[in-house]
């Protein structure tokens, strides 16, 4: 009797591990036949499992969600993100997904908040500055470029300020 118990949660246990392991792979039944939402939807939910605990993981699958059409799931990705002491590199990507989104305003205090925690980030320093040059404002983009540059001169930095003049964003 003890030995079926012990086989039994053998068999639990390892249906279990196949179980969760099957949940984090993408399955063609989860996109084949599907239409687009419903196949986009079920791969995020995968991509959640598969990104864990990673912020630029989940930031990745929150852009899908707030550029897809699904903002209010992105937002809370990102929320989540925001209300855990977030690095600057993550207040940059979400900032980058709300620009690309045309939220001007709440990527604008991201990219502010980014810089103030990171003063010495001179290539975000161009990048904003170049965000700042194709909303029209010369005048904040080139105080960035000027402490850009201060700072560092380095390739990217000089990139993104010239693209800028030319209204081609950052590549990010």
């Amino acid at each position: 009797m003890k030995f079926r118990s012990i086989a039994v949660a053998g068999v639990l246990f390892v249906s279990g591990i196949a179980v969760g392991y099957a949940a984090q792979k993408a399955a063609p039944s989860q996109y084949r036949d599907k239409d687009k939402q419903q196949a986009a939807h079920a791969l995020l939910e995968v991509a959640k499992i598969q990104a864990g605990k990673g912020s630029w993981e989940r930031i990745a699958i929150g852009r899908i969600y707030y550029l897809g059409g699904s903002k209010p799931e992105g937002q809370a990705i990102f929320d989540d993100i925001l209300a855990d002491d977030p690095e600057g590199t993550d207040l940059f990507r979400i900032a980058r997904v709300y620009r690309e989104a045309g939220d001007w305003e709440k990527a604008k205090t991201l990219f502010e908040r980014a810089l103030r925690e990171n003063p010495k980030d001179s290539k975000g320093m161009a990048e904003v500055g170049a965000y700042y040059l194709l909303l029209g404002d010369r005048a904040a983009a080139e105080d960035l470029f000027d402490r850009s540059f201060k700072r560092e001169d380095e390739l990217w930095s000089t990139v993104a300020a010239a693209g800028g003049y030319l209204g081609v964003a950052p590549q990010e």
